[in-house]
């Protein structure tokens, strides 16, 4: 049997050839002939880079700087793909050429991205990499289209190369989702083909490395970002030499050992012998597994933000390894050790399901059942973290109390399940809220709306319409709950009996609140009394699945809402102000009105009677707040960014007000109320405010979370890295800290145009 195999192979990069190399030796092992298709595409080795402005002019005087260092690697790129890869003589340069290529059995498109549009010179798809010059027998092994969505206009063009294979898999969770969505097909997610060697494999290909054995080994292909801390803490606990495997040409230490020579071979042997592993890259994750090395990974913002669709957390989620992605709430300390016992186990269980699919589809035999990993948990199964909002509704349903809400390592709580009090009773995943997504609502009503008395308007953050709202439902004989600072300035949602509590309970506060014991305290007060809860939207979901249904005397606020800070950092933040100040904070106002709405104040007030107040954007928490530098993780794919809300009411800013409009009350504060139900329009009928009808596409204008959530920054991972492992303050200054006077002066100068040119410049 002769398999022909198209991949990517040709361009001088260690993932490429070594999983070009992994397919063919598979199909082999699995008794077939394998020989690559010798198709040269956009794969440009040169080492000097073609004249194209100052990025290719630093990277030219980088290579002539290291020219002989380089031109080795060259070489034993070439002669790694000489004595290891089968290529046909032939050289083929197009679709057309390729139809005259010899006859195989079956034609197998191989791993990589082969099947990403974006990286082929006009945008599209290259037919070659379904082997449309061919009408033999297809099939596919863990190709990867390496993008979120096919771009619109496209997905019929994939559906007909799709429809020729006999089988198809997908290397990660998203283009299984693509498989499925675009062609209609069933397709299983597999490894790529580089874990379908074992470890003895690839170290009979490694050549050994000029350095000793024991070594910190940084492998990164873009900046390192969230990594540097730990390469320096690694550095400074262990003693150990820092080596750099150079993707990227900056040094990632300062005294590292950079080397530029490696071939595949090199790079093999360089893992190998490794003491540690820090990395970006997949390939390198994938050989620090390999080769069983305690190892960190760094993955990009969007994989942080969409876990789902990034091939290392795909990867890592399936053997149990998860927590060595850097930069997340539960990731590994420095110093814990991995669990390889548990993750070989897994890897064994993955390569046998791979290599027995690539069996039936070199066969063409059905695709046999996979056999499922020992996942050596009998947790239930609530949402991921990415998603969980820490509303508290499976703790507060566990009628065991075998669930307690625990900080990660970035201040966030998470459920936590005691296996021994567990009774495997199903109601904490029945009234999980992400497990059960929000119904769309028809469109609301919208007002721009204020609080006549001027006293309480100036307490509140913009028009105080909240305390009427609770002053209604006091007035009814009900309780009112909302969050509070308390006195060590912990945010925690309490019960207000009488109108003087409600001040606690005004102004916004820039951190998620504490909710453990609120859900049930409401239970047990509806039995006899009408309450208002106000919170988050997730906050407010998570109360009406935990209690089953909506009750009458129950009324509900949500807030229109960025995203919820970690308290964790908060705490730290309190506590580094006063060690400071060396003063104790009696409270914090986020959103002092000290002069005027649209100049909110940071305003910091300390039992000795003294204050120290700051436009809140010229502050280090305020900046970070709006920057989203230390949101909860689901606030960047927040299901609550709509104009189908969860609460009665919901209440905000009215921005976008122009000058003309309600002029005489955007100095004193303006909300934004949407009347959301039935029973909140017969309460709105009767509250005593001022009040302007807009269209709900005003309210939108003013307030983008209505429409979408915030994007996650890019150095988001960065900090909380820095975060896990260095003091606070040190994480304080590097992250928080204002710019320079002439920074600033720039900014405000500078068009939103011409920042974004300098920032496109800079990347």
């Amino acid at each position: 049997m002769k398999t022909g195999l198209v991949t990517f192979f040709h361009i001088h990069h260690y993932g490429a050839v070594l999983q070009a190399c992994a397919t063919q030796r598979a199909v082999e092992q699995l008794g077939s002939s394998c020989e690559i298709f010798n198709y040269y595409v956009n794969q440009n080795n040169d080492l000097f880079r073609p004249a194209g402005g100052l990025s290719s002019a630093a990277a030219n005087a980088h290579t002539a700087l290291h020219y002989s260092a380089m031109r080795e690697r060259y070489q034993r790129f070439e002669d790694f793909a000489s004595r290891n890869l089968m290529i046909t003589e032939r050289r083929y340069e197009s679709l057309r050429e390729l139809e005259s290529a010899p006859d195989c059995d079956v034609y197998l498109s191989g791993s990589d991205q082969i099947w990403n549009p974006k990286i082929f010179p006009d945008g599209r798809f290259d037919p070659v990499f379904f082997s449309r010059f061919t009408a033999g027998r297809k099939i596919a092994y863990a190709p990867s289209f390496g993008i979120p969505r096919i771009p619109d206009g496209m997905e019929e063009e994939l559906h007909r190369y799709l429809d020729d294979f006999s089988h198809l898999s997908a290397r990660e969770a998203r283009g299984q989702a693509i498989l499925r969505e675009v062609g209609g097909r069933e397709a299983p997610v597999v490894l790529d083909p580089t874990l379908l060697l074992r470890q003895e494999d690839w170290a009979a290909l490694s050549a050994e490395p000029k350095q000793p054995s024991g070594y910190i080994l940084c492998y990164c292909i873009s900046a390192p970002g969230p990594l540097e801390p730990y390469i320096r803490r690694l550095q400074e606990e262990t003693g150990l030499p820092v080596v750099q495997l150079c993707g990227l040409r900056q040094k990632v230490h300062p005294k590292a050992v950079c080397v530029f020579s490696a071939g595949p071979a090199e790079f093999l042997g360089l893992f190998r012998h490794a003491a540690y592993v820090c990395t970006n890259s997949f390939h390198g994750t994938v050989f620090s597994v390999q080769f069983q090395k305690p190892f960190f990974t760094a993955v990009s913002p969007a994989e942080l933000a969409a876990p789902e669709q990034s091939r290392i957390f795909s990867l890592l989620d399936r053997l149990g390894l998860a927590d060595r992605i850097i930069g997340k709430g539960d990731s590994a300390g420095l110093s814990d050790p991995v669990d390889w016992s548990a993750a070989t186990g897994r890897l064994e269980a993955e390569r046998r399901n791979s290599l027995a699919y690539l069996r039936a589809a070199l066969m063409n035999e059905p695709i046999p059942t996979p056999e499922k990993a020992e996942s050596g948990s009998d947790l239930p199964e609530l949402v991921g973290r990415a998603d969980c909002t820490g509303c508290t509704a499976c703790a507060s349903v566990c009628p065991k109390d075998a669930i307690s809400m625990e900080p990660d390592r970035e201040g966030f709580a998470y459920p936590l399940v005691d296996l021994e009090k567990c009774i495997h009773c199903g109601r904490c995943t029945a009234v999980c809220p992400p497990l059960h997504p929000p119904k769309s609502c028809p469109l609301p009503a919208v007002f721009a709306a204020w609080n006549r008395d001027d006293v309480i308007r100036k307490d509140s953050t913009s028009g105080g319409v909240f305390s009427l709202i609770a002053a209604d439902a006091l007035e009814s004989g009900g309780v009112v709950f909302g969050a509070a600072l308390d006195d060590r300035q912990r945010l925690r949602h309490i019960a207000c009996f009488s109108p003087e509590d409600l001040r606690y309970l005004r102004g916004a506060k820039y951190v998620q609140s504490d909710l453990r014991g609120v859900y049930r305290e409401i239970r047990e007060l509806l039995k006899s009394r009408p309450v208002l809860f106000s919170g988050t939207p997730c906050q407010v979901d998570g109360l009406y699945h935990f209690l089953g249904h909506r009750p009458e005397n129950l009324t509900t606020c949500d807030v229109v809402c960025q995203g919820v800070p970690s308290p964790g950092v908060w705490a730290d933040m309190v506590r580094s102000i006063e060690s400071h100040r060396r003063r104790s904070l009696q409270t914090v106002r986020f959103r002092n009105k000290v002069a005027g709405w649209k100049n909110s104040h940071f305003t910091l007030l300390y039992k000795d009677g003294s204050a120290d107040s700051a436009p809140l954007f010229q502050t280090e928490w305020g900046r970070a707040f709006g920057r989203a530098l230390f949101l909860r993780p689901c606030c960047h794919r927040c299901a609550y960014t709509s104009l189908s809300r969860t609460g009665d009411f919901t209440l905000g800013d009215f921005w976008g007000l122009r000058p003309d409009e309600l002029s005489d009350q955007q100095e004193k504060g303006v909300s934004l109320l949407i009347v959301n139900t039935a029973h909140a329009s017969h309460i709105f009928d009767r509250l005593p405010l001022g009040r302007q009808p807009f269209s709900p596409e005003r309210a939108v204008a003013g307030n983008p979370r209505l429409a979408s959530p915030i994007a996650q920054p890019g150095d988001r991972a960065a900090f909380f890295a820095a975060y896990a492992l260095q003091p606070f303050d040190q994480v304080r200054q590097k992250f928080l800290r204002l710019p320079s006077l002439p920074v600033r002066i720039a900014a405000r100068a500078l068009s939103p145009e011409a920042k974004a040119k300098i920032k496109a410049k800079l990347k």
